[in-house]
């Protein structure tokens, strides 16, 4: 037997089987957690076969890294992709629009449904992103960063005063969350999924609003610190869910809701910092650009 040949085979199996074995090896762990319980046969199995897809999916990363680079710079598309920032910009306000809108009108239904401001105060958050995003898009689709500079200002300071009016919707989730002890309970796996998802949008968002800043646009920095704010209150929302969720009962209910209120302080006071930040760069802006208009320069 060629041990050599054999090692090679197990160590970078084919794509195809590479692929095949993450739904197999989720589908079982995740099985085994829920369903079977952790000390059963099958749960040991879905450990092995987790601990190699994971094994083999690492020693393929430097050939993943080289495949990507190469279609970056052979792909028409893919190189669009890349130069076009406007393109980007375009498909991440379509996406975000979509699933505010979407997210925003769900808790607004369970509000109604439920009898209850809990959901309606989430709602009115989200909806407000969405009509932000969808005044952005608006622009962005018609005009290239920086064509309309006076436009983007306008908008952009517009966003600012949004975000204040926004806090208030803020301010009502964490007076449910604090006062009426209002949180959030899931399954543990779900709150790991949502903490990495939210962990990941905070993480894009802050690389995100000081990468944008190069390009000298509003806009795209407007939609940025949208995102930013988003993430941020997906943070809070997170906080109480792992509390709920990871609760061993050490902590009272006294001290959940000053760490809640804490949180919730901060998040709001950031908010608010931006908006005001928008405000006062987006005013002084428009005046020395309408300074430079009225002197001819």
């Amino acid at each position: 037997m060629d041990w050599k040949k054999l090692g090679k085979a197990l160590l970078f199996p084919h794509i195809a089987i590479m692929i095949l074995l993450v739904p197999v090896a989720t589908v079982l762990l995740v099985g085994s957690m829920v369903f079977i319980g952790t000390e059963s046969v099958i749960a040991y199995i879905s450990y092995v076969l987790a601990a190699y897809t994971l094994t083999v999916w690492c020693f393929k990363i430097p050939y993943l890294i080289q495949f990507f680079k190469t279609f970056k710079d052979e792909n028409k598309y893919a190189r669009r992709w890349q130069d076009d920032t406007r393109l980007r910009v375009n498909v991440s306000l379509y996406g975000s629009l979509a699933w505010n809108a979407f997210y925003g009108l769900f808790q607004l239904w369970l509000g109604f449904y439920h009898h209850t401001f809990w959901f309606c105060s989430l709602g009115a958050y989200y909806i407000c992103l969405a009509v932000m995003r969808f005044f952005l898009v608006r622009h962005t689709r018609k005009f290239a960063p920086g064509e309309k500079m006076q436009t983007e200002l306008v908008k952009y300071r517009a966003c600012g005063i949004v975000f204040l009016l926004m806090n208030l919707a803020l301010a009502l989730i964490i007076f449910f969350m604090v006062y009426w002890n209002r949180t959030f309970q899931h399954h543990m796996i779900t709150a790991i999924a949502m903490a990495a998802y939210t962990f990941t949008a905070l993480t894009t968002a802050i690389v995100n609003v000081i990468k944008y800043r190069k390009y000298n646009s509003p806009v795209f920095s407007a939609s940025k610190a949208i995102s930013l704010a988003a993430a941020l209150v997906s943070m809070l929302t997170l906080e109480s869910t792992m509390l709920t969720t990871f609760g061993d009962g050490t902590m009272t209910d006294t001290a959940q809701k000053w760490m809640l209120g804490a949180t919730g302080g901060v998040v709001s006071l950031l908010i608010v910092a931006t908006a005001m930040y928008m405000i006062v760069v987006g005013t002084k802006k428009l005046k020395q650009l309408k300074s430079e208009v009225e002197n001819g320069e």
